[in-house]
């Protein structure tokens, strides 16, 4: 009976790795792309949501990611590493020389390893978040968009929407705040103007508050030029924000309408109606028909995501007299009106199907 006691301890001895070689294991995986692994503030780039297949989203965002940036920005150019290194080998006597070459050797392997596209960690399923480095995101993916809805070609399978994200920040409505303020100005500060609305949407995150969210951003739009208004149906800039778990994903972006709300398995479908053929006027006549599609058969057949998207834009005047671009302030939900409920909005709740991680 006391033989089995003592066996452990030998056999644990023979087998058992100590601590610093999984961390050293781990450490070794999170530096190999020379970027960040995961969704974090201070990002650019582009949020994909897709059905079920992430790895396949991943597949079809690079390669439809390169094709358009090739013809705007040119093949990608990798940092090669000069040879200067060796030839000023006979100065490694000096300390202070060899340590500058030392971390100009590091910091050059890490600028060869950072890719202008690089897929991290969203934090949420069925989503899939792009960085991009030296690439503008929303230039980029309306190039896209206007070509596929002028060549009407399928170029994905299970990619779905493609939003730019110019830039994120923490999920904390103070830090929210403060960002919006210098991040809308391209867009929206004087001389600059035009008519907007606002799209909201959040997944794994249950402490922000939609309402609040949209009165702060309107009342900073509408604090950069009083001459910015609301336009609930042809809209010159959607801003959009995507939050997700503690991370507030920002962007602007123009023809949302048009390009059937950034949908890259709608924008090549031929609509029923003619008004598709006169792009100036496509806007105005689809406000119409947009309703009918969503809320019909459309709306189940390629995006689901869509299903439970909850779009937020400026509406109710008796609500939003303390700030002037806030007079009118509406709810729409994708396909059909729903009452302003809070537990309407968390996506990460059970409400939505597809969002929880």
């Amino acid at each position: 009976m006391a033989t089995p006691l003592q066996q452990p301890p030998q056999a644990g001895g023979g087998k058992r790795k100590g601590k610093a070689q999984y961390v050293q294991a781990k450490r070794a995986r999170r530096s190999d792309s020379g970027g960040p692994r995961q969704l974090e503030p201070g990002l650019q780039g582009i949020l994909i949501t897709c059905n079920m297949n992430e790895r396949k989203c991943v597949e079809e965002a690079y390669s439809l990611l390169n094709e358009y940036a090739d013809d705007l920005y040119g093949p990608e150019k990798f940092t090669g590493k000069d040879e200067q290194p060796s030839e000023n080998e006979g100065e490694d006597d000096d300390v202070e020389t060899a340590l500058k070459k030392e971390v100009g050797d590091i910091k050059a392997s890490t600028e060869m390893r950072l890719r202008r596209f690089q897929s991290v960690e969203s934090g949420a399923n069925n989503v899939v978040f792009i960085r991009t480095l030296g690439i503008e995101p929303e230039k980029l993916v309306h190039h896209i968009l206007q070509d596929m809805y002028k060549t009407k070609k399928k170029k994905t399978r299970v990619i779905l929407r493609m939003l730019p994200i110019s830039g994120t920040c923490k999920a904390f409505l103070e830090d929210m705040k403060k960002y919006a303020e210098t991040f809308l100005e391209p867009w929206f500060k004087a001389p600059n103007k035009g008519t907007f609305q606002i799209i909201y949407k959040s997944r794994n995150n249950s402490h922000m508050n939609r309402e609040e969210v949209i009165k702060e951003l309107a009342g900073i739009v509408g604090s950069l030029n009083s001459e910015n208004k609301v336009d609930l149906t042809s809209p010159q800039y959607t801003v959009v924000v995507e939050i997700i778990k503690a991370v507030c994903c920002l962007g602007v972006v123009k023809d949302y309408i048009l390009f059937r709300k950034y949908n890259l398995q709608e924008v090549v479908k031929n609509a029923k109606d003619p008004s598709q053929l006169h792009p100036k006027q496509a806007a105005q006549a689809r406000n119409g028909q947009e309703a009918k599609l969503e809320s019909g058969d459309k709306s189940d057949q390629s995006d689901p995501e869509e299903k439970n998207n909850q779009e937020a834009v400026l509406e109710n005047s008796e609500e939003l007299e303390q700030s002037k671009p806030m007079s009118e302030t509406q709810v729409v939900t994708e396909g059909r009106a729903k009452p302003e409920l809070a537990s309407e909005v968390t996506e990460g709740s059970e409400s939505n199907e597809n969002d929880l991680s």
